[in-house]
């Protein structure tokens, strides 16, 4: 089945990846979002992501944001003639712009894309979310005529492995921080700046948003090497916690898989305000990873690629 891949996102690309080894054909097409960290991992690509034709398509935010949108649905229109399927992440233009004979796969695990959402709900043949996914969040997107399919896990159980940390926290600790450039259609209300006092006496690494000089490809390796993170970023947030590495997310997002990592006791630590004592008690955490018993790990990798066998 000739099969559209389309990734919006850095994440996107990481998660396909596994994916795609097993089940992407030559014949096969990525529409990718012109981003910076997107660009790098597709041109460096070799060894992760098989390489496929790909369309370039702009990102429809910012200034001029519906110009964008529409073009990027021309520019999929033409790209997706003789597409059989279409699997994206969050990213619903491709989806209304495929030919309606086609499988239309939409996956996400982001409650509040709700703008995404009410394309996604009238364009999609089928919907995949996790069963820790807030229905209440996610506006009407489940009142849809599509096939509604839960995976039991994160994303980033799917890309991800459980990799062994050295107990010993180094003196200065050793941090990653991530900041987000913003701009995105739910950034602005949930962005907190990281205050750079609280950074103050720790050995920094940054990831920024567009500006990480690192292979964005080994960013679990990066991540894993480090003492704890510090990020705006819910999904390297999520990411960092399934490692193992005690992480300080400051933002004021609302995710279903958050609150999962939270009851669950990954070492996530979420500031919502510039409450210090959530620093002082992820600095705490950053010394008590011995003492954690992280939970089994899922099996959606196979899940959502039954899934995606059977659409």
């Amino acid at each position: 089945m000739r099969t559209c891949w389309v990734i919006d996102h850095p994440a996107h690309a990481r998660l396909f990846a596994p994916l795609m080894r097993e089940m992407s054909s030559e014949n096969d097409i990525i529409i990718a979002t012109e981003r910076p960290e997107v660009h790098s991992m597709l041109e460096n690509c070799d060894g992760h992501l098989p390489r496929r034709q790909t369309i370039w398509v702009p990102r429809p935010v910012g200034k001029g944001k519906w110009r964008k949108a529409y073009r990027r649905f021309r520019i999929s229109i033409s790209a997706l003639k003789g597409i059989e399927r279409v699997i994206s992440i969050g990213a619903p233009l491709e989806l209304l712009a495929a030919p309606k004979s086609s499988q239309r796969i939409y996956i996400t695990d982001t409650e509040v894309n709700k703008t995404a959402h009410k394309i996604a709900r009238k364009s999609a043949s089928q919907i995949i979310i996790p069963t820790h996914f807030i229905d209440e969040l996610s506006g009407k997107l489940l009142k849809t005529k599509a096939r509604i399919n839960r995976i039991n896990g994160l994303h980033g159980h799917i890309h991800l492995r459980p990799q062994l940390r050295s107990k010993k926290v180094r003196d200065p600790p050793k941090v990653l921080v991530r900041r987000l450039v913003g701009g995105g259609i739910h950034d602005s209300d949930e962005l907190l700046d990281i205050p750079e006092s609280w950074l103050e006496g720790l050995d920094i690494e940054s990831a920024d948003e567009n500006n990480f000089q690192g292979d964005p490809w080994k960013l679990d390796q990066t991540i894993a090497s480090k003492d704890g993170v510090i990020t705006q970023s819910v999904t390297l947030a999520s990411e960092a916690v399934l490692l193992g590495v005690p992480t300080l997310l400051i933002s004021k997002a609302e995710r279903g898989f958050l609150q999962r990592l939270v009851e669950e006791g990954y070492p996530l630590f979420i500031a919502k305000e510039h409450d210090e004592a959530l620093l002082v008690a992820w600095l705490a955490g950053l010394h008590l990873t011995d003492a954690l018993e992280l939970p089994e790990w899922p099996n959606c990798k196979e899940e959502l690629l039954s899934l995606l066998h059977t659409a």
